[in-house]
């Protein structure tokens, strides 16, 4: 007998040669909570994984147009309510195990999209400033890319700034860069955050790896806004 690390109901986990495949995921989140997590099927913009029949929705064209710095964006889940609740858990209230609930379907998804160019890719989590480190004691950021069995470099700090999450989209857009160099890095970077809303947290990180001689920058994201 275990319980679900969403909502706490206690679950039975039989294993069987028949259950085994999902005994893992089982083992950690029960079958309602499960059902609430929408995974991203079926057309999507292939530049920022919104659900859309264009190959390029009109904001990655609006990117495009002032200078695109990454390659594409693939995030797995939808930001419904259930995982928007679940997230605020994880984040703000510090129930870091809960990042158990995304390992099978979180490895899955970067492998499948990545494993032709696994050696040529070195991992960097989005920062935090250090007073939000300090308020949250851990990055949730890393949190995701070191379930990826890959190589991971922490060469980006932030500046202190506002919440991305109490900005509008206009306020998000006409922020000013927090992040900065702590290192190049030469080889091809998979930036790594949980939630990729506007897309601009991701491409002022890149930004700022291209100018430190990284040649290009994907990023993997837990959840498309």
């Amino acid at each position: 007998m275990s319980q679900c690390l969403s909502c706490g109901q206690s679950m039975d986990t039989p294993v069987s040669w028949e259950s085994w495949l999902t005994y893992k995921r089982k083992h950690v989140i029960c079958s309602n909570c499960m059902s609430n997590m929408e995974k991203i099927k079926g057309s999507r913009c292939f530049v920022c994984s919104r659900p859309s029949e264009l190959s390029t929705c009109h904001d990655c064209i609006e990117w495009n147009q002032l200078g695109e710095v990454i390659q594409y964006n693939h995030s797995v889940f939808l930001y419904n309510e259930w995982m928007k609740n679940l997230i605020s858990l994880w984040k703000f209230r510090g129930d870091y195990i809960l990042r158990e609930i995304f390992r099978e379907d979180w490895k899955y998804s970067f492998n499948s999209i990545f494993s032709s160019q696994k050696k040529e890719l070195i991992l960097v989590p989005i920062p935090l400033s250090d007073k939000r480190m300090k308020e949250r004691g851990f990055n949730q950021a890393l949190a995701l890319a070191e379930m990826l069995d890959m190589p991971i470099d922490e060469s980006l700090g932030r500046k202190v700034s506002d919440k991305q999450s109490k900005k509008s989209r206009i306020e998000r857009l006409k922020s000013s860069n927090p992040y900065y160099s702590l290192k190049p890095i030469r080889k091809k970077v998979v930036l790594i955050d949980d939630i990729y809303t506007t897309g601009t947290t991701i491409r002022q990180a890149a930004s700022v790896l291209l100018q430190h001689g990284c040649p290009e920058v994907y990023a993997f994201t837990l959840i498309r806004g």
